[in-house]
């Protein structure tokens, strides 16, 4: 039982490092002109391809986003769920089997 404990300790603070980190992540920009502005989202026309934006409450300058402006949008990508899927190891603790 305590050696459960322990390795729910390191994911915990794995995930928090990791968390910290993404928090920390490069910013990019990409500039364009706004096609569409909703609610919680705009399309971004970059010439050869449109992005949408997704904004919340934390997000300066959403209220004054018109369609036909140009702008320059900087963001962060940041992962928000990761589900391990077993892949090599569920394969690797699989018991041979005997014939």
């Amino acid at each position: 039982m305590r050696m459960k404990s322990l390795a729910a300790f390191a994911a915990t603070a794995v995930l928090g490092g990791a968390l910290g980190w993404a928090a920390a992540a490069a910013s990019y920009q990409k500039t364009g002109t706004v096609k569409e502005v909703a609610a919680d989202s705009f399309t971004l026309d970059l010439g050869k391809e449109e992005w949408r934006f997704y904004t919340d409450g934390s997000t300066a300058g959403k209220d004054a986003l018109k369609a036909g402006d140009k702008v320059t949008v900087t963001y962060k990508q940041v992962a928000t769920k990761i589900e391990a899927k077993g892949g090599a190891k569920a394969a690797a603790k699989a018991p041979a089997k005997k014939k």
